[in-house]
């Protein structure tokens, strides 16, 4: 009887991954990820819960790591990429830029709220208590499009009276990601760096600190003491997954239902994604990312001015 069910089930599997392609003409969903964290960081956080898309939506999916928050937008925009975790800024630039694509889903914060922030983080050893202190020092940023780590920061310093900040630190290095931010700190490239920041127990610092990521120019394992915050920015809203608005009905209708019964049906799974820190996912739609696309606009405005 078990063989039977089984093999019953290998059938009906079979059968609507065969629909699915009839359907939409792919053989597999690209998922594609910003690169909050290193490569190998970001396919083990995601690992399992591909594997229980694949299993829900019924056809295969695949976990694309984007080199860059650009990566995710062009592919959507090309149509290699199906499904996209964004940062909220890199999803205002997509659908600012004319890329057809919907936000479906809203990560929640533990405590029930959709936002976050980017902080200012300087080493806790530095005499840097403000940004006043920082005038011709090194700031390190992360990618333009990233909100907590270009976008806000840059809004953040216009506000704080410095609305060229090419002009007011001696170089601004943008690096990548919000880890190599983060390492360039502790190594001493920079002097001050921005980041995402949820709560004092969870951000980008504090996962990378779990880690013992974090090393000094010595080789120093450091902690979380030896960071400092000078400045927090406005909330940010929390990032989207967005799909491709093109995709079938039906099949939108399965990706949103799998994410959203996710923490039950797949609950490990769930809670890797963000080490146990983010409540289910809530429906949200793209018109709760306007604030931020008008925060793109103002900050390629300044960029501008100040060229």
């Amino acid at each position: 009887m078990l063989q039977r069910r089984t093999l019953l089930a290998g059938i009906a599997a079979g059968a609507a991954t065969s629909a699915a392609r009839a359907e939409t003409g792919l053989s597999e969903l690209v998922l594609a990820v910003v690169p909050a964290e290193n490569a190998s960081g970001v396919s083990d956080r995601f690992a399992p819960f591909i594997a229980y898309l694949s299993q829900q939506i019924g056809m295969k999916v695949s976990l694309k790591i984007a080199n860059d928050y650009a990566a995710v937008i062009e592919g959507q925009r090309a149509g290699n990429v199906q499904i996209g975790y964004y940062g909220p800024a890199s999803f205002a630039r997509a659908r600012l830029t004319g890329v057809a694509t919907d936000a479906f889903v809203i990560d929640v914060n533990s405590d029930g709220t959709k936002g976050y922030y980017s902080v200012f983080y300087v080493r806790a050893n530095s005499p840097y208590k403000n940004l006043a202190d920082l005038k011709g020092k090194n700031l390190g940023l992360v990618d333009p499009n990233s909100t907590s780590g270009y976008n806000m920061p840059l809004f953040a310093l216009n506000k704080n009276g410095i609305p060229a900040a090419d002009k007011y630190f001696a170089k601004v290095q943008t690096t990548g990601s919000h880890e190599n931010a983060l390492i360039a700190l502790a190594q001493g490239t920079v002097d001050v760096a921005a980041n995402w920041w949820n709560a004092d127990d969870d951000s980008n610092l504090t996962r990378m600190l779990s880690k013992g990521m974090l090393k000094d120019a010595g080789g120093k394992t450091l902690g979380k003491d030896d960071f400092r915050v000078i400045l927090k920015s406005d909330l940010i809203i929390n990032s989207p997954t967005a799909y491709l608005t093109a995709l079938p009905a039906d099949l939108k209708a399965k990706i949103r239902q799998a994410y959203m019964d996710a923490p039950i049906k797949a609950k490990a799974a769930f809670d890797k994604l963000s080490d146990g820190k983010n409540l289910p996912w809530q429906a949200v739609d793209n018109a709760a990312y306007d604030d931020t696309i008008k925060l793109i606009q103002f900050v390629d405005a300044l960029r501008k001015k100040t060229a």
